[in-house]
């Protein structure tokens, strides 16, 4: 089996705790009939870079239902700013449009096959995957960015089109994953397009 959760697989549950206090897990977004979960964390500069862009996504599809969960799976022992102290110190400053959960044990983004920061995993109304990769070519960069991959996707899915390009590569920093060096990887992860 893939390290990546393929196209067309059911999104795994989760009960993670969020930084505005609550626990959330799949059934608490049954409502929305899309689901953008993404893989990220406070300290990684593609996530940074591309923050804001991110936000502009999850507004603009807010109105059609769109939801967006944020997860820090990130070893707080390999960088302690990726811990749950930032994480809310990071969302009463930015105010994110989504909920921000923490994996700490990193269970769920072993479920999920998470590559880098930031991941991005499209769900369809019944939970399986539609999208994955990146959702830009210039996450650290945003005024360098000319493919918004993540908003092509969405818009193609809601008009009820098939998603002309469901995989690209994630681009960014790998999860930290715990006891390992910053830059491991699990064996079995790898690129999800290969260049022909």
């Amino acid at each position: 089996m893939a390290f990546t959760l393929e196209i067309g697989r059911k999104a795994p549950d989760f009960s993670l705790p969020a930084t505005d206090g609550k626990t959330y897990s799949l059934s608490d977004f049954d409502d929305s009939p899309v689901l953008v979960i993404f893989f990220t964390c406070n300290h990684c500069p593609y996530v940074i870079g591309s923050d804001e862009v991110t936000r502009q996504t999850a507004e603009r599809f807010a109105e059609q239902g769109v939801k967006f969960v944020g997860i820090n799976s990130n070893s707080a022992n390999t960088y302690e700013s990726d811990d749950f102290p930032h994480m809310v110190e990071r969302m009463k400053q930015h105010k994110f449009p989504w909920v921000y959960l923490r994996d700490e044990d990193q269970s769920v983004a072993l479920a999920y096959g998470a590559l880098r920061t930031p991941h991005f995993y499209v769900f369809n109304r019944d939970r399986q995957l539609v999208y994955t990769g990146r959702a830009v070519d210039n996450p650290k960069d945003s005024s360098k960015v000319t493919v918004n991959d993540l908003e092509r996707a969405l818009e193609e899915h809601l008009a009820g089109k098939p998603v002309s390009v469901p995989l690209t590569n994630p681009i960014g920093c790998n999860v930290k994953w715990d006891g390992k060096d910053e830059h491991w990887m699990p064996a079995d992860a790898c690129d999800l397009v290969t260049s022909s």
